[in-house]
């Protein structure tokens, strides 16, 4: 995977919020799941902004360690 961004997130569909995202208003990340190319990960606050494209390898090792509590609030 020589791409780490997707210049404009709103041209993908199917975007969720993630369960770890808090209920605050404007504080959450959305994933897309079942992409072919990664796990495109974005900002719900700018929908048409650039989305990060992880591994799934890469995206797997950082919700186990969000799981495990490796990133104190």
């Amino acid at each position: 995977m020589t791409e780490h961004t997707i210049p404009d997130a709103s041209e993908l569909s199917g975007w969720r919020k993630s369960s770890y995202s808090g209920n605050e208003a404007g504080s959450c990340i959305e994933i897309l799941d079942g992409c072919p190319f990664g796990v495109p990960v974005r900002d719900s606050k700018t929908p048409h902004g650039s989305a990060l494209l992880f591994s799934p390898d890469g995206w797997s090792s950082f919700v186990d360690a969000v799981k495990a509590g490796e990133f104190p609030a």
